[in-house]
């Protein structure tokens, strides 16, 4: 079962996980990435480093995908390098992702959306993910909508927002933690985009401790986004359903459903 922790090396990271690795200023990524590649060869996984050209540390060249060359996706390439891992007979893929901001602004949904695809690779395929992200180039708002998406976190956890979603099973998302005006633009952006892939979400949400208004609000516009789909909150507590109703969200056209 996977469950948010906190890990204290990379010894620690197992088969599934998507974790975020937030680096100080004075953190080397080459000595980062070259700890990376053999802990992975020693485990006989196939290790992928996703992120430019380093101008030193040649010995990663073979290693590097650069986002800035890839044709299609990052997830794409990513689903590639595992097919080709499993042909080659590694154990598994280990994906290394330097992450690098777009702009000066809190990160975009495409951000958000990019790491959606990658906690969903990670938990379907049981390759293992880490997202690092440069405390130099990342500001405190933007670290904290990038945590939402990761379950597991490298050292010091970041500050992020009072909640995670994160995959669970084949079919279900768990929400953990409380939904709060700070996270509700980055819960409404998560939702919509799964509902753009299938017709009905289910969110585990025996985790879940609240909505406030804003977060009931995001909830509410998501499932308008497209009424044909619906979101299903499974195991929702009676604080959750009793404000949900007593706000007015619980009507027709809002096809949000909770089931025990």
């Amino acid at each position: 079962m996977r469950a948010p922790r906190t890990l204290a090396g990379l010894d620690e990271v197992d088969t599934g996980d998507h974790v975020c690795q937030v680096l100080d200023r004075a953190a080397d990524v080459i000595d980062r990435s070259r700890a990376f590649v053999a802990d992975g060869v020693s485990h006989g996984d196939k290790v992928v480093i996703v992120g430019p050209t380093p101008r030193a540390g040649n010995e990663f060249a073979q290693l590097v995908l650069d986002p800035a060359r890839l044709e299609g996706s990052l997830l794409a390439a990513v689903r590639r390098e595992a097919a080709n891992a499993d042909r080659e007979g590694f154990g598994s893929l280990r994906v290394l992702h330097h992450a690098r901001p777009v702009g000066r602004d809190e990160p975009p949904a495409e951000l958000l959306r990019s790491e959606l695809d990658l906690e969903e690779f990670a938990a379907d395929t049981g390759a293992l993910v880490v997202c690092a992200y440069s405390g130099a180039d990342w500001d405190s708002s933007a670290l904290r909508q990038i945590g939402c998406l990761h379950p597991h976190h490298l050292g010091s956890r970041p500050v992020s927002p009072a909640f995670q979603v994160y995959r669970t099973g084949k079919e279900g998302w768990t929400v953990h933690g409380i939904v709060d005006s700070e996270g509700a633009a980055a819960f409404g952006t998560i939702l919509c985009t799964l509902l753009g892939r299938r017709t009905a979400v289910r969110l585990i949400c025996h985790d879940l401790e609240f909505f406030d208004a804003a977060g009931m609000t995001a909830l509410a516009d998501a499932a308008r986004h497209l009424p044909d789909r619906k979101i299903i909150l499974e195991g929702a507590n009676e604080t959750v359903r009793h404000a949900w109703e007593l706000s007015g969200f619980s009507v027709p056209d809002i096809p949000v459903v909770m089931a025990p």
